[in-house]
């Protein structure tokens, strides 16, 4: 089968589906990115109005030019809390995914590298940390260290360490096998140099894939906890705190404008990060992106020639 180079041309540049969600993705994280880092300043010109004041606009008033998003029972601006939770949820989100990735891959090149009993106790604890449900174990961690922007980051950043443990390691003990790794022992290389010189970028093609992965996971968690008031203190705009104080307006009044912004705005985000995350792991992959392209838009059987 013969394929007439303007069809072969149309079939590679026309962009696949997953190509496009991928853009959509991208779209939706850089616009919360950009929520949360310009609320302060939109705030400091008058355009959005303080997130914490309440008692000040009356409760519960539906959305109007006055509060496009209305007000809530205590008064507060849903607009202002629902723009300002994006920052909170992207500060403790990057906290926690960059704390479990400074564990997890230097663990991870370490275990793989020098196996022994070391890899086989950090496997079996990692395992171990692993098959306990990752909401549990941050509602477990927040008991213990408590409320605030670097605690919930730590309650969450446990659960996704044995993510990028298993990940790298898995990757440093193929990698490890190369010659140019036998090449580097045989001069006398250190493992010091051997693992930040010639392992770490060799290992890591996976870890921006997870990184956006855990960053949407733990938006959710995140929500979670603030839902049952183990997440941030109450005076921060954060969303799943505001969904759980929504919870009796929308039962008791159909005061349903407080529910719906607040769970809009995370389930966006966790929906671009999940979009993002997928897009890179076809572009890091290149058998799924040859995959995505095979046939060129040809139906099976077809032929041209």
């Amino acid at each position: 089968m013969s394929l007439s180079l303007p069809r072969f041309r149309r079939s590679v540049d026309r962009p696949t589906l997953s190509a496009r969600m991928t853009q959509v993705g991208l779209v939706i994280t850089v616009f919360f990115v950009g929520l949360a880092v310009l609320a302060p300043v939109l705030q400091g010109v008058g355009w959005l109005q303080d997130p914490t004041e309440f008692l000040a606009y009356p409760p519960q008033v539906p959305p109007s030019s006055s509060h496009w998003f209305g007000t809530t029972r205590l008064g507060y601006d849903v607009f202002s809390r629902t723009v300002f939770g994006s920052q909170a949820a992207l500060q403790v989100v990057v906290l926690a995914t960059v704390l479990s990735l400074v564990l997890g891959v230097p663990l991870g090149m370490v275990s793989g590298y020098l196996g022994g009993r070391l890899d086989r106790l950090l496997l079996f604890l990692m395992d171990t940390i692993y098959t306990l449900p990752g909401l549990l174990l941050s509602i477990t961690l927040a008991f213990v260290v408590g409320r605030g922007v670097f605690n919930a980051a730590i309650a969450l950043s446990i659960a996704y360490v044995p993510q990028y443990y298993r990940v790298v390691r898995n990757h440093t003990v193929s990698v490890k096998t190369e010659l140019f790794i036998e090449a580097a022992q045989a001069i006398g290389a250190s493992t010091w140099v051997i693992l930040s010189r010639y392992l770490f970028l060799n290992v890591v093609q996976s870890v921006p894939v997870l990184f956006t992965l855990n960053a949407a996971d733990a938006i959710l968690t995140l929500g979670g906890l603030g839902f049952l008031g183990l997440g941030l203190p109450e005076e921060t705009a954060e969303w799943g705190y505001d969904l759980r104080q929504a919870l009796d307006g929308l039962s008791t009044g159909g005061i349903w404008w407080t529910t719906l912004f607040p769970g809009l705005a995370m389930t966006t985000m966790v929906v671009g990060l999940s979009l993002l995350g997928e897009g890179l792991n076809e572009w890091i992959n290149p058998s799924m992106r040859v995959r995505s392209l095979d046939t060129g838009g040809l139906k099976p059987g077809s032929e041209e020639g």
